[in-house]
């Protein structure tokens, strides 16, 4: 396959994952179970948390150790970064949590459905860098990867998307949305990551020098979103069980990807 079409499908696969997931107010009649909610949560948080440590951690620590610095010095501070970038735009955007009865961030009167696409919004700006530094990285030869490990991690984050996509659409119906106005909503909240990884991209000359920093940094922000909502998004209430489970199982499959197909 050339590589121009696997670069182009490695971006595009996590919004097409959002807008998998967001299809499911067509197929389901009605609201998506408590329980079912905490296992997507829950499998999103373990995918999530698998692609930080396989596809971004690890390959900061090896390119360091390939250059001959600090080994653990660029992991440590991109990855501290990344959780202060999060925590700042958690702190300055205007955004409600899945099941929260108040927003978070300044007061500025939106309505709630704009505030659940703020959120979502919110953490998909790291996955996006995550895809498009991955393609940077393998792009300019810095990074020792396959075109195959990139596509790994894109499918990982598409694969968690669904689920995303789903638990944002889904709770639309019950405050009056259409259907198809439910799932537009749920696709919009995607956009921002095929924008982030392609934007990435085109800094490649920028990104290249701090890789191992912008990996850290990526791998940060996508823990911070783990640890901040999917998580106790997931245990919430009875049977938090349930989403302990899905956390293994996506964790469980992210890392097999990562290992046997990156």
């Amino acid at each position: 396959m050339d590589e121009t079409v696997i670069v182009i499908l490695g971006i595009l696969l996590p919004l097409v994952g959002t807008c998998l997931g967001a299809s499911m107010v067509f197929l389901l009649k009605k609201g998506m179970r408590p329980g079912l909610q905490k296992l997507l949560l829950g499998f999103a948080a373990g995918v999530m948390t698998a692609a930080s440590v396989w596809s971004l951690l690890i390959p900061a620590i090896d390119m360091t150790a390939e250059k001959g610095g600090v080994v653990w010095l660029p992991a440590l501070v991109g990855f501290l970064l990344g959780i202060g970038f999060l925590l700042v735009l958690d702190m300055l955007i205007p955004h409600l949590h899945l099941n929260a009865a108040e927003p978070e961030g300044p007061n500025v009167g939106y309505s709630k459905s704009t505030m659940l696409i703020l959120a979502v919004t919110l953490h998909n700006i790291p996955e996006g860098m995550a895809v498009g530094v991955v393609f940077a990285g393998i792009l300019s030869g810095t990074m020792d990867f396959h075109m195959s490990a990139a596509l790994v991690l894109a499918l990982g984050i598409a694969i968690q998307n669904m689920p995303e996509g789903a638990v944002i659409s889904m709770p639309l119906l019950g405050q009056g949305y259409s259907r198809r106005k439910a799932f537009g909503v749920g696709a919009l909240s995607g956009v921002v990551e095929p924008l982030g990884a392609l934007v990435t991209i085109l800094l490649t000359s920028l990104v290249v020098p701090a890789l191992p920093y912008i990996l850290a940094f990526a791998a940060g922000a996508m823990i911070y979103v783990v640890v901040e909502e999917l998580i106790p998004e997931s245990q919430e209430g009875k049977h938090s069980n349930i989403g302990t489970i899905g956390m293994a199982l996506g964790f469980a499959l992210m890392m097999v990807l990562d290992v046997a197909l990156g």
